[in-house]
């Protein structure tokens, strides 16, 4: 009988020391709690939006630097076309895994018969107008503003591309090298219309997400290597951070408005090819007082030999003499 007292007696004094050191527990956390949230609002850490001012987040970013700025210029391409060409021009040969930029001004009666191509994807991107493709596999369309074609040439493809209408048809054409690994993989379309292409928005903000992600919204392509590509348009005086991972490599052209990109304040304008340098994990940029509207194209780099020519860009001259042999002897 004294034993069992003895035990109800130390059983009930265990249970109140427990009550006691939970309630401790429980105030302390609550405490805790409340201090953090009054510390959030006085940082503004949970109440500002990204684009319009920048968040404690922002702020530890680090911006990657600019290499260089260089103006795309026009030159003649296609049948009796003009394009203005940054990435693969004499100043700027290419960005790994990027062979080519173009921005396409076409009317009737220029534009871009059959050609071939091999070893690499075409990406044309439309901001006004229309274009008609077609092509040897029996495949045929036409985009227009918005619209995405995302064309896989791999072991290779014959097709045009012309414009549809008899005023300026005007877009983005852009050239993605493809891994050694699927150069000869069979060739493929992803289209898509403008409305089913992703958009992401924050205060001042827009982002047509073409290929990756930015505020949380990705993208319907699928892309054979990591691939970043982003119609950013920004309101006056709005900075804004696209993260960019550490490696990759890539560039902003500006289609219209003005900005400065960067810790260094490079400006921008219409034309403009600036290219991200070393360092940092977000591209900055900052809205003139017109905004700004800009393509942001980066990825991973390949690391790979290039062998390229005209129409043609493989991993070794053997492999590039065995394109136009195939050509010619109509196997692509």
């Amino acid at each position: 009988g004294c034993l069992r007292v003895a035990l109800e007696g130390s059983w009930r004094r265990w249970r109140a020391g427990r009550r006691g050191t939970w309630r401790k527990f429980a105030f302390k956390s609550v405490g805790l709690l409340v201090a953090v949230w009054m510390l959030r609002a006085l940082l503004g850490f949970a109440s500002f939006p990204i684009a319009r001012r920048r968040s404690t987040l922002q702020m530890a970013a680090s911006p990657r630097s600019i290499a260089k700025v260089v103006l795309a210029r026009e030159q003649a391409e296609g049948d009796g076309a003009r394009v203005r060409r940054s990435v693969g021009s004499p100043a700027l040969s290419d960005i790994d895994p990027f062979l080519l930029l173009d921005e396409f001004k076409v009317k009737p009666p220029a534009g871009f018969p059959n050609h071939p191509h091999r070893g690499f994807e075409t990406v044309t991107y439309m901001l006004h107008g229309k274009f008609k493709h077609k092509d040897n596999k029996g495949h045929e369309g036409t985009i227009g503003p918005g619209d995405l074609q995302w064309m896989t040439a791999g072991k290779g493809i014959v097709h045009s591309e012309m414009p549809a209408t008899d005023q300026d048809n005007v877009g983005l054409q852009l050239w993605v090298n493809l891994p050694a690994k699927k150069k000869m993989i069979d060739a493929r379309y992803q289209e898509l219309l403008a409305e089913d292409v992703p958009v992401a928005t924050a205060s001042g903000v827009t982002v047509k997400v073409i290929a990756g992600e930015s505020l949380g919204v990705s993208a319907k392509v699928r892309t054979e290597s990591p691939i970043m590509y982003l119609d950013i348009a920004l309101e006056k005086g709005v900075t804004f951070d696209q993260p960019v991972p550490s490696g990759w490599m890539g560039f902003a052209y500006v289609l219209s408005g003005e900005a400065e990109f960067g810790d260094s304040n490079d400006r921008g304008t219409h034309g403009s090819c600036v290219v991200l340098g070393e360092g940092g994990d977000v591209l900055r940029a900052r809205a003139s007082d017109d905004g700004v509207r800009f393509v942001l194209i980066a990825g991973q780099p390949l690391k790979e030999p290039v062998a390229k020519y005209g129409p043609f860009v493989m991993n070794t001259r053997e492999e590039l003499m065995q394109a136009f042999a195939d050509y010619q002897a109509n196997r692509l």
